[in-house]
C-alpha cells in the first residue's frame, strides 16, 4: 500500500467499524490498494486508520464477507480479485428478504436484464454453449415426459440454461446482476410450476424459441422471444398477488406460506 494514511478524522455517529470499511474502500478506489495485494499487519493499519485492532477486526469480516478482501490463515489479509460475481453475491441475500408483495418488481429487473443478455448472445454464442444449452432442454424433455416430473430438476435445468445465455452476453456485470436474482426468482418459479397446470411445458417450449434464437444468431429474435417468455412469468405473479389470501381473514396454503418465510 502506498500513498498516505487515511484521515483520521471521523464524523459523528460514524463507528470505527465503518471508518475501516470506508477507508479500505477509498483506498481501492484511488488505487493505493489493487487486486492481490496485502493489507499492512494489522497493528500498523490500525494505527494508520486510527481505529482500535478489534475495530480493524471487524471491518475486514465485513469487507470479507462483501467480497473485497480474503483472509489466508498465517498468512495475512488480501485484497481479492474484485471480480463482480463477488462483489455483487450479497445482492442476492439482499433479494431474498424481500417479502412476495414485491417480487415481480424484482422479476421485471430480471426481464429487462435476461432480455438484453440474449440478444448480447446470440451475436457471439458459442457452438459448446449452444449444445449444452441444447442438452439441458434435452433433460427437460425426457424429465417432462414422466408421469411424475420432478419439478425442482426442471426448475434448476431451467436456470442453469438461463446462465449459460448470462455467461454467453459476455458481460460479467450483467451476469453476475442475473446470478444475484436467481434465488428468489427460482422459488417463484418452482411454486408456478407445482401449481399452475401445464406451465412447464410452456416454458419449455418458450426456451425452445429462445435457443432457435441463439442458434441462428438473431439478436432481435432472442430478444423478443426471452422478453414473451418473462412475461408469461410476470403475469403469473401479478394474478397471483391479486388473488393472494388476506393472511388476517383468509387461511394461507402451504406453498404461499413458504413463499412468504
Amino acid at each position: 500500500m502506498t500513498g498516505k494514511p487515511a484521515d483520521k478524522a471521523r464524523k459523528p455517529g460514524v463507528s470505527q467499524t465503518d471508518v475501516v470499511v470506508q477507508s479500505v474502500r477509498q483506498m481501492i478506489i484511488d488505487g493505493r490498494l489493487r487486486s492481490g495485494d496485502r493489507l499492512p499487519i494489522e497493528k500498523e493499519l490500525a494505527a494508520a486508520l486510527g481505529v482500535s485492532r478489534n475495530a480493524l477486526r471487524e471491518g475486514v469480516r465485513a469487507l470479507s464477507m462483501m467480497g473485497v478482501l480474503e483472509t489466508r490463515q498465517g498468512d495475512g489479509t488480501y485484497v481479492t480479485t474484485l471480480d463482480p460475481s463477488m462483489l455483487l453475491a450479497p445482492m442476492g441475500f439482499v433479494v431474498d428478504l424481500q417479502d412476495g408483495t414485491g417480487t415481480h418488481h424484482l422479476h421485471a429487473v430480471r426481464r429487462m436484464l435476461e432480455t438484453e443478455a440474449a440478444a448480447s448472445a446470440a451475436r457471439q454464442i458459442e457452438p459448446a454453449e449452444l449444445d449444452a444449452a441444447a442438452e439441458l432442454l434435452r433433460l427437460n424433455e425426457a424429465e417432462l415426459r414422466r408421469a411424475d416430473p420432478n419439478h425442482e430438476a426442471v426448475i434448476e435445468n431451467d436456470i442453469a440454461f438461463h446462465a449459460i445465455i448470462a455467461d454467453a452476453a459476455r458481460n460479467p456485470v450483467l451476469a453476475a446482476l442475473i446470478n444475484a436474482l436467481g434465488g428468489r426468482t427460482m422459488r417463484d418459479r418452482l411454486r408456478r410450476s407445482i401449481t399452475q397446470p401445464g406451465a412447464d411445458e410452456t416454458a419449455h417450449r418458450e426456451h425452445l424459441s429462445i435457443l432457435a434464437a441463439l442458434t441462428t444468431h438473431d439478436p432481435d429474435r432472442a430478444r423478443t422471444r426471452m422478453a414473451a417468455h418473462l412475461f408469461t412469468v410476470e403475469d403469473y405473479l401479478l394474478e397471483t398477488q391479486r388473488r393472494a389470501p388476506d393472511p388476517e381473514t383468509e387461511p394461507v396454503d402451504e406453498l404461499t406460506a413458504l413463499e412468504h418465510s
